[in-house]
């Protein structure tokens, strides 16, 4: 039982009823928005990648469609 007597308990008693609940629920509710806005801007980025992606590969179908066949060599 020598490590469990180590243990600081009146500092973490002491320290902990310093603990600011108003603070502490702030701070989660900010970590919470900030990641809801992180994922928020990845999937944006996700999506216009898609989108840019996929408008491209039309408009290089579209020109390939367009142009005269062409006879490959045998």
């Amino acid at each position: 039982m020598a490590v469990l007597d180590s243990i600081p308990i009146d500092r973490i008693n002491r320290e902990a009823r310093e603990v600011d609940a108003g603070r502490a629920l702030l701070t989660v509710l900010a970590a919470v928005l900030f990641a809801v806005g992180w994922l928020a801007a990845k999937t944006v980025g996700v999506v216009w990648l898609t989108l840019a992606w996929s408008a491209t590969a039309v408009k290089v179908g579209w020109r390939e469609g367009r142009s005269p066949q062409r006879r490959e060599a045998p």
